[in-house]
């Protein structure tokens, strides 16, 4: 794998209960929502399990993401492709906290920064009933 080796470490405060935060990142529906205009590969469980692998696309990007491990705190997904690495999410009421590191010729940081800052305005959004989780 080409690029250098990056890690970081972001933690926010969100005006969500934990399992709007919980939802947002395992329900695929609403990750693909949050996450646009990243796109994802079809076939994706409606909500995320051990072992779902799955690919998402950033332009002619390609990173192919397996769900090492998830409980009801937290989410791990192993990267390869244009990132070689890991993504670890955790959470509770009122914060998600995202920990990534891998090896990319990408700004891992800058990505990560976006997705979060992405992640806050959508839990912050007005809720209606069709976007509503089961």
């Amino acid at each position: 794998m080409l690029g250098t080796f990056q890690q970081s470490n972001l933690r926010i405060e969100v005006n969500a209960s934990k399992q709007q935060i919980r939802d947002s990142l395992l329900c695929a529906d609403q990750f693909r929502r949050w996450l646009a205009p990243q796109t994802f590969s079809a076939g994706i469980p409606e909500r995320l399990q051990k072992d779902t692998v799955f690919t998402s696309w950033f332009g002619p990007i390609a990173v192919r993401h397996q769900v090492d491990w998830v409980d009801d705190n937290s989410l791990r997904l192993l990267m390869s492709q244009g990132i070689d690495g890991v993504h670890e999410w955790h959470w509770g009421e009122g914060w998600v906290q995202s920990r990534l590191e891998g090896i990319s010729l990408l700004p891992l940081n800058l990505g990560q920064t976006l997705s979060l800052f992405r992640l806050r305005l959508y839990l912050t959004r007005p809720v209606d009933s069709s976007s509503a989780s089961v």
